[in-house]
């Protein structure tokens, strides 16, 4: 056993891996805010005075006192519910068609530059969403296509950084650094999009947020390496040699070719698909929480756009300690050898499914606002427990293949984002009441039940014998992490 406490592996300071994390941790942070900012930005863009007006086939021949004053927080666009929910479900269209290929370019090229493209393709559109949103309504659309294909390639690029420079005692760990990135992110860019549409205007939302997440990609192409072979900054060769001697790699080390991939025996293979049933159930709560919470609370809940930011920020704030704290917990109890990597897997799912059902149940029947909010809160906060369950789970059963397998499941578990908004838009189109809402909740807690059963039957976090990659080395006949560094 690998002590992953020794000083030389570590480097007497911060460590070269967790810098990596922690870069990577704020990339997913850009991709995430981005991802949710719009959520914040579209309500002061539409204008929901006139959309009210339109609905009911009256136009606004005069501007009284009372209209002038919904006006303070009405945007310059007259975009009806329908309207705004296929706004918010392009970023999808472009999320799942870039999946697959980011995944392999990730394994096969390069996932720092993967990554450094998602957020660039990022960055550069929302620079542009303003000009785009004033030409016409179907150019705001791109942009969003344009951001949503930035993001589908994020989850496999990290995936693969992660699975190149974790130790397997530290995957909890370094995956719950790296992916706690999505709900600070969330955090910053849901308080910041509303304070400055607020204060600004709704265009200095992209303009302010795309230039200052542009500075990351600068630091990140000068600081990160694929590989701890090729690293130089922050590493030591004591480090490089522990992470290289932990997960299998050595100076033989090739990349794989497209036709290494085990296909057949991925697609048959129960524990995967386990994971896959578990991520596209999960996803339907995640994205109704991280799409549509704005709206709950400005439809249902009644607050405005002030308080709204507020209380739609402070649950992900939450879920970012929370996943951290559950990350590294779970790792500890690993490391004792009190808990398998199968049981850790399986808890941090659980916290992620079973707490947000419960709380939703509650939002459904409670008739106290404050209570809502409350469960809202302790709901998305436990959502935490997927990074360090399901979502790290790729990585221990093929890591050679963690960034095809991400894309595999992300790409089936992007359906919610695109269905989620429409639905959304839909029932609640005619009807902004709590009922309409409780058609919403309950399809969502029917999947985190299929989630659970299936993920509890059929999840492992041992290694799988597909992930075994034969090489035409003489000296290397296989590469593979070794199954005795994985404790399971």
């Amino acid at each position: 056993m690998v002590n992953n406490t020794e000083e030389g592996s570590r480097g007497g300071g911060l460590s070269a891996r967790y810098y990596m994390a922690m870069m990577g941790s704020v990339g997913l942070a850009i991709i995430y805010g981005f991802k949710v900012n719009l959520s914040i930005a579209i309500v002061a863009m539409v204008n929901s005075t006139a959309v009210r007006e339109m609905n009911l086939n009256k136009t606004i021949l005069s501007h009284n006192a009372t209209v002038k004053q919904q006006q303070r927080e009405d945007g310059p666009f007259v975009w009806d519910d329908n309207e705004v929910g296929l706004i918010l479900s392009m970023y999808f269209w472009g999320y799942i068609v870039s999946l697959m290929p980011g995944g392999m370019m990730a394994e096969y090229v390069s996932a720092k530059w993967v990554l450094n493209v998602s957020v660039f393709l990022n960055v550069v559109a929302s620079l542009l969403m303003p000009i785009a949103a004033e030409i016409h309504y179907a150019a705001f659309l791109v942009m969003r296509v344009i951001q949503g294909i930035g993001g589908g390639i994020s989850f496999p690029a990290v995936h693969v950084m992660v699975a190149k420079w974790a130790p397997p005692n530290e995957r909890s760990v370094l995956a719950s650094i790296a992916y706690a990135g999505t709900a600070i992110g969330t955090v910053i860019f849901l308080l910041g999009s509303g304070i400055i549409a607020k204060n600004l205007g709704w265009q200095w939302v992209f303009y302010i947020e795309g230039s200052v997440c542009m500075l990351w990609c600068l630091v990140w192409t000068f600081t990160i390496k694929d590989t701890p072979e090729q690293q130089t900054f922050l590493i030591t060769s004591e480090e490089r040699e522990y992470i290289m001697t932990s997960i299998g790699t050595t100076k033989t080390s090739h990349k794989m070719k497209l036709s290494t991939v085990p296909w057949f025996q991925i697609f048959k293979s129960p524990p995967f698909l386990a994971i896959l049933f578990a991520h596209f159930c999960s996803n339907f709560g995640w994205y109704m929480f991280l799409i549509e919470l704005p709206t709950f609370m400005q439809q249902i809940l009644a607050y405005k756009l002030e308080s709204n930011t507020w209380l739609s920020a402070l649950p992900f704030f939450l879920m970012w300690i929370f996943t951290m704290i559950l990350g590294k917990l779970l790792a500890r109890m690993q490391d004792k050898n009190w808990i398998s990597v199968t049981v850790s897997r399986k808890i941090g799912t659980l916290f992620s499914s079973a707490i947000p059902m419960f709380c939703l149940l509650g939002v459904t029947y409670t008739s106290d606002k404050n209570w809502a909010v409350v469960l809202m809160t302790i709901g998305i906060m436990c959502k935490g427990g997927m990074y360090c369950g399901f979502l790290a789970n790729h990585i221990d059963l093929a890591p050679n293949f963690a960034g095809t397998l991400i894309a595999i499941t992300n790409t089936v578990a992007t359906i919610p984002g695109i269905l989620v908004p429409l639905i959304v838009g839909k029932l609640t189109s005619d009807d902004h009441s709590i009922e309409s809402w409780k058609v919403i909740f309950f399809m969502t807690v029917t999947l985190y039940v299929v989630e659970m059963l299936i993920y509890t039957m059929f999840g492992t976090g041992e290694e799988q014998p597909w992930n075994k990659v034969k090489s035409k080395d003489p000296e290397r006949t296989e590469q593979t992490v070794p199954l005795k560094e994985a404790r399971h």
